[in-house]
């Protein structure tokens, strides 16, 4: 990366002044088709009039003068001028500059568009999104490139400004010994992040892993605190239980929501005493444990609703992190799929690549599974590929366009708003941007557009 203008550009303050959050318009990089491992980048844009992209013999973001971005990347389907980003009135907007192979947004060839928030620019065979407006600290660099690195933390990178502040907070808070509650939909990473947390720990320890929702009811107590020999039926020998087992070490406390009552107060004394008593035994036995607790479910509301245990709760909750379902963070998802490539690909990984129309369907899919759904689909790819490019013919019908017929009750929302106008709500709030609607309904943009079609909806008509 060279730099020949390195000063922090100014971003503009929301409206609520010196103390509102800082914002600014971002180009983010965040896939190479044709070598996805490759790093990450996030461009600020904020007091650039131009941004030049091209092709070049390396990577290399330079700042020609204070207003002027020069972006190479080593992609041989671009060419050396292939497109510029420009304000026009104000607006960001992208033209081609005489490429080769054209330029994309949201999957439809262009000459000059207007840039809206969370359009997917493909330029050859690298991917870029353009975001209008997000959260950046002040001594934000004005291009941070992120990789992720196995060694590190896999799991702990973004190139969202607020969700790295997030993971950094979290890196600090994993070398103490506070106990951490991760939450977030199902699918989106959370025993992933709590294996980070342990590796940035330090701790020399094991990491202990139990699905709270799948120990027997009865054998709650004895699983996680252990046993002497004869304190029960069934106990043949001493067992330690998953407590002492993760001594010096984290024990990972999936679904924390389904502990029962008994189970709660039994673990809470150990939370305070930092000790356990096994069942049978006259004398507690102390422990040295960093406790890290998930779950999908409202705990706050278990609370109010008196099954969870307040206390508890409070202990648990040392830190907490919520993680972002994957429609939410689009941008971050070859940052996901890396890991889950290389552990599908093993020492093949580094051969993997995409073409662009299978990329630019992963894109545009909601994913309603996160990090679930895209590992199952990058096995599956992975596998019908046999070393070979992953094509849309490797992907799920939905990729092609072919999702099957949906009920009639889908013709409504949660809420029970007819589904063409929560289609007309969000295009007037969202200003046309078919992107846009289409991560806020979790939907895949194919899907939106399909309704588009089925109602008469002009995405245009919301531009104005």
């Amino acid at each position: 990366m060279t730099s020949s203008d390195t000063k922090t550009l100014s971003p503009t303050r929301g409206a609520g002044g010196d103390r509102a959050p800082l914002r600014a318009p971002l180009l983010l990089l965040c896939l190479e088709s044709h070598r996805p491992f490759a790093p990450a980048a996030r461009l600020s844009l904020a007091g650039l009039d131009e941004v030049a992209l091209g092709r070049g013999s390396a990577r290399s973001f330079e700042h020609v003068t204070s207003r002027k971005l020069t972006v190479r990347v080593d992609d041989a389907w671009m060419s050396t001028n292939h497109a510029r980003i420009g304000k026009v009135l104000g607006r960001f907007t992208i033209e081609d500059s005489g490429s080769k192979n054209g330029t994309r947004v949201n999957g439809e060839p262009v000459t000059r568009a207007a840039l809206a928030d969370g359009d997917l620019i493909e330029l050859g065979r690298t991917f870029f999104v353009f975001r209008e407006g997000l959260e950046v600290a002040p001594e934000d660099p004005p291009v941070v490139e992120v990789a992720w690195d196995k060694a590190k933390a896999p799991g702990l990178a973004t190139l969202l400004p607020s969700l790295g502040r997030a993971y950094e907070t979290l890196a600090v808070i994993a070398r103490a010994t506070l106990p951490i509650l991760v939450t977030g939909e199902t699918g989106t990473g959370k025993e992933v992040t709590a294996r980070a947390i342990h590796a940035l720990s330090g701790r020399p320890g094991a990491y202990v892993a139990v699905n709270c929702g799948a120990l027997p009811e009865s054998l709650v107590e004895a699983e996680l605190f252990g046993h002497r020999r004869g304190a029960f039926s069934d106990a043949k020998e001493d067992r330690p239980g998953l407590v002492r087992a993760a001594d010096r070490g984290t024990l990972f406390l999936d679904e924390i929501g389904e502990l029962r009552p008994p189970a709660q107060a039994a673990l809470l004394r150990v939370l305070e005493e930092r000790e356990v008593r096994p069942i049978g035994a006259t004398a507690p036995v102390k422990v040295d444990v960093r406790f890290v607790s998930a779950t999908n479910r409202g705990l706050e509301r278990m609370v109010e609703a008196g099954t969870f245990r307040a206390d508890l709760f409070h202990r648990l909750a040392g830190h907490r992190i919520e993680l972002l379902p994957l429609r939410e963070r689009r941008e971050d998802l070859w940052l996901v799929a890396a890991s889950l490539i290389e552990r599908h690909a093993g020492a093949e990984a580094s051969h993997v690549r995409l073409h662009p129309s299978a990329a630019r369907a992963m894109f545009e899919h909601a994913f309603p599974g996160n990090a679930r759904e895209l590992e199952k689909v990058l096995g599956a790819a992975l596998a019908l590929a046999g070393g070979g490019e992953v094509t849309l013919d490797h992907l799920p019908p939905w990729a092609r366009g072919e999702a099957p017929a949906e009920a009639p009750a889908a013709t409504k929302d949660h809420e029970g708003e007819p589904l063409r106008e929560e289609l007309v709500r969000l295009f007037r709030e969202h200003k046309g941007n078919v992107s846009a609607v289409a991560r806020v309904m979790g939907k895949a943009r194919m899907q939106v557009q399909r309704w588009m079609k089925r109602y008469g909806i002009e995405p245009e008509a919301f531009k104005k």
